[in-house]
């Protein structure tokens, strides 16, 4: 069975998401063992628009996760965001998992000081959040299927942000994919995950690079002290794009 990973960059006017793509390619090579495929994004022609509060409000282009079942050309693929960093080789798990699709159901803050729930779910009826971060998926009916129908779900977001009255009027493919879960599912919300949570740092705090596979994290807590830790050799979803890439440029 041939494998690889895609990642998926799109870059805008203030965030560089194909240089992220390329030092991340490196790491998934170094520790996975596995070739990679960069995706490019496509533009929104409705002006679809995202705000990130290190770097403002952007030019969201990353609309087309769906184009990964075409995109790749092996029988088992691990798709991740440009901003997800490898630092282990915990991803391999997922290539010898029984299931043909996965991703991860919950994810949380590393420095414990926000619960996520404003994250893993999303809504008025809060519908229960899949991340479309990191995904793994083998070629057959199923994944087709649920690629497919997040495609319907995004050609008609008017609909579905209507219907499960998403207070977030601009599109993203992890509702996207939430959404095209439940549908494939029976319109249920039982679906099996990734076996471990979404390990997450948001923008607020300070992210620094120790060493290849090691990060600190400055942070100040809810009664104003400040503290740090070390992320080392765990990977993490690199929410705070500006201070990721200064990594990579630093390093590139």
């Amino acid at each position: 069975m041939t494998t690889g990973a895609l990642i998926f960059a799109s870059n805008n006017e203030k965030i560089d998401y194909v240089a992220m793509a390329k030092w991340s390619a490196k790491n998934i090579e170094r520790h996975l063992g596995i070739p990679t495929h960069i995706v490019l994004g496509t533009e929104d022609p409705t002006g679809n628009t995202r705000y990130f509060s290190d770097v403002g409000t952007v030019n969201w282009h990353n609309l087309n996760r769906m184009d990964a079942y075409t995109a790749s050309p092996w029988d088992q693929t691990l798709v991740l965001d440009a901003d997800y960093v490898v630092a282990s080789n915990q991803l391999k798990t997922l290539l010898n998992a029984e299931q043909d699709f996965l991703a991860h159901r919950w994810a949380y803050d590393v420095t414990g000081l926000d619960n996520f729930t404003g994250l893993n779910y999303f809504g008025e009826h809060s519908m229960p959040m899949w991340w479309a971060t990191v995904m793994m998926f083998r070629k057959g009916k199923q994944a087709q299927l649920i690629f497919d129908t997040m495609r319907m779900i995004r050609d008609n977001w008017n609909h579905y942000k209507n219907l499960y009255k998403n207070v977030s009027p601009n599109y993203r493919n992890d509702h996207a994919m939430s959404i095209a879960l439940s549908v494939v599912n029976g319109h249920t919300v039982d679906h099996d995950g990734i076996p471990w949570p979404l390990a997450s740092l948001t923008p607020e705090h300070k992210l620094t690079q120790l060493d290849q596979d090691s990060y600190r994290v400055d942070f100040v807590t809810a009664n104003k002290k400040s503290r740090w830790l070390t992320i080392k050799n765990q990977d993490f979803h690199a929410m705070g794009k500006q201070q990721l890439g200064e990594i990579v440029a630093s390093t590139s």
